[in-house]
């Protein structure tokens, strides 16, 4: 599935590939990998509130940010809310940025092997191969409960709406 004028990236239209999911809708499914290579799946958070951060690449200032706010935000959240950040970065390069950046309550996850993730949500940039940033929180029965995708992707997302969703 393919979707344009939904995104631009400094002003140019992109297409973003998968399939769109909406607020109200079931979550879908995915795998992804943790920084030790490992399989991630929705399912291993079952029973949580789940808040996941996209970003297009840790490596940008706009991702750099939107990772540390949403790290200096999780504590408040509480233990049955669980905060992850995926973007197509290899685990190697999450780890490295995650012990330099001091991220320690934020799960950072790769979709690098078969972009599971972005196609399911439909988030992959068809002309880049990287995940167009969006917030997507989904409630302890997995539903989706707050969805922004973020139009021009060098801009942030609004952080106070994601947030208040989560709690």
């Amino acid at each position: 599935m393919e979707r344009t004028g939904v995104i631009t990236f400094q002003g140019g239209g992109l297409t973003l590939l998968g399939t769109e999911v909406k607020v109200g809708g079931k979550a879908p499914e995915f795998t992804v990998s943790d920084n030790g290579l490992g399989a991630v799946a929705l399912k291993d958070f079952a029973g949580k509130t789940v808040v996941i951060s996209v970003t297009p690449s840790l490596d940008t200032p706009v991702c750099d940010m939107q990772l540390r706010k949403f790290n200096e935000s999780a504590a408040a959240l509480g233990t049955d809310v669980v905060v992850l950040n995926i973007s197509m970065d290899l685990p190697f390069a999450n780890a490295r940025f995650c012990a330099a950046a001091g991220i320690d309550r934020v799960k950072t996850l790769s979709d690098y092997k078969d972009a599971s993730f972005g196609m399911a949500y439909g988030l992959l940039i068809k002309e880049l191969r990287l995940l167009t940033r969006a917030i997507v929180v989904i409630d302890k029965s997995g539903t989706i409960k707050y969805l922004e995708v973020v139009p021009e992707v060098t801009n942030h997302p609004n952080y106070e709406k994601a947030l208040a969703a989560a709690k």
